[in-house]
């Protein structure tokens, strides 16, 4: 059965006004692993944002999930957001739980009548039954709250809301289950567990909301090896916690350097609270001219590393950050490229229904380098529809990207990573790249 989810145009406007959460009151712990539960579907994600903050296009997985906001079984008129009250908390705890992965297992089918209507059970007037779908696997991602007042999201604590467009990506022994829906679901029984991302390679994405600037800068974090508990922001010559934004949990209202500035530094904590990658510190600016117009800005970054102390204000590492929207990564890898001065290696690292993933790394020779230039031509109709990190210009099937301003010096040995989503109609074979410098 469908579970119907409020547009979050409306949620958003609510959220603007919003001051911040500090997201780190209740602490539950996570189930035990793995747990049986019931599980609906949903279309999509509302718009702009799902519940975690992100649009559905800038997602790591297009297999995504929603989880209970409140944990009131018969209960179907709480409504405070963010939940204040531990004995009343769901799994989306807060907002702390977005950017995880969960591991989903088909469980038994539901023969009966599943509608959600208050005090009724999940399958009445019909049984539970096994079929040739138990068993089925998929690893989705947290991306959104199940917050509605019906009993699919109040009366069983670990509920799982899938989206639709999952449903028949399921595999058992190595075969996708393709008829899964519509005939073979009518709610199901479901195990699941948290997992680490799947093959976590890269480092986070940062962008700015809708309406950010200066003195609201509103960002989110996504593109993370196990999920986000905190941000922290640097400003006045001290780190400070950011406040969540709602309990969209991972967007934060940071500040800068110093106050009203367009410049900032922050550092990360994952669900276990530890700062990521041993207390890295990313650097970006404001990347709108005022105010930013579209749902999703994203910002490149440099890094530096450290866990402690007063980080740089200039950090050195070249930045690397994405708005990628990532699933079932793939294995497929180009031939490096070589004129000499560099190469260029190319890397499917995604595919969904009609698009896919991808990044390109270019390594300097034996030589320092001022710049490069990566051309390649798609063989089968492909096309780019965003790219960070470089400066593109297409031509047909033929593409060309170059350096932006902070990535194109690069030493002997150096690299540089840029990436890109695209659309592809069937066949998506790796293209033959070509290097240059001038």
């Amino acid at each position: 059965m469908r579970r119907v989810t409020l547009l979050r145009s409306t949620v958003l406007a609510a959220v603007l006004l919003v001051v911040g959460y500090a997201g780190a009151a209740l602490a539950l712990p996570d189930p035990p692993a793995p747990v049986t539960a019931n599980a609906t579907w949903f279309d999509a994600l509302g718009s702009p944002y799902g519940g975690c903050g992100l649009p559905q296009a800038n997602l790591d997985s297009q297999n995504f999930v929603a989880l209970n906001v409140f944990n009131t079984p018969r209960d179907y008129a709480y409504s405070t957001r963010p939940v204040p009250d531990a004995a009343k908390t769901g799994m989306w705890e807060n907002g702390r739980n977005c950017g995880r992965y969960v591991q989903v297992s088909i469980a038994d089918y539901c023969t009966g009548v599943n509608d959600g209507a208050p005090n009724q059970a999940f399958c009445r007037n019909g049984s539970w039954v096994a079929d040739a779908y138990n068993g089925g696997t998929l690893t989705m991602l947290v991306a959104d709250s199940c917050g509605d007042g019906n009993a699919w999201c109040r009366d069983d604590p670990y509920h799982l809301d899938l989206a639709k467009g999952s449903l028949n990506t399921f595999v058992k022994n190595g075969t996708t289950l393709t008829d899964l829906y519509p005939n073979h679901w009518n709610n199901r029984h479901i195990s699941w567990k948290f997992v680490p991302a799947p093959d976590y390679t890269g480092d986070i994405n940062i962008g700015f909301l809708q309406g950010a600037q200066q003195w609201w800068p509103a960002i989110a974090v996504s593109h993370l090896a196990n999920g986000i508990h905190g941000v922290e922001y640097f400003a006045d010559g001290t780190w400070h916690t950011a406040a969540m934004n709602s309990d969209m949990g991972q967007s934060y209202i940071i500040g800068g350097l110093t106050s009203g500035a367009t410049s900032f530094q922050i550092r990360v904590r994952d669900v276990t609270d530890a700062l990521i990658n041993g207390g890295r510190v990313y650097s970006f600016s404001l990347p709108c001219s005022s105010q930013c117009s579209v749902p999703y800005t994203a910002a490149a970054y440099t890094t530096s590393g450290g866990s402690t102390g007063s980080p740089s204000t200039s950090p050195s590492t070249s930045p690397s950050a994405s708005p990628s929207a990532s699933v079932s990564p793939s294995a497929s890898v180009s031939p490096t490229s070589s004129s000499g001065a560099c190469t260029a290696a190319y890397k499917v690292t995604s595919s969904w229904p009609g698009g896919f993933g991808g990044e390109v790394t270019v390594t300097a020779g034996s030589a320092p380098i001022t710049g490069w230039t990566v051309k390649w031509t798609y063989a089968n109709g492909q096309t780019i529809t965003q790219l960070w990190n470089g400066t593109l210009t297409t031509s047909g099937s033929a593409i060309t990207v170059k350096n932006v301003s902070y990535n194109g010096s690069l030493g002997a040995g150096g690299t540089a990573t840029f990436g890109f989503n695209g659309t592809s109609t069937g066949t998506n074979s790796v293209p033959t790249l070509t290097c240059t410098s001038p």
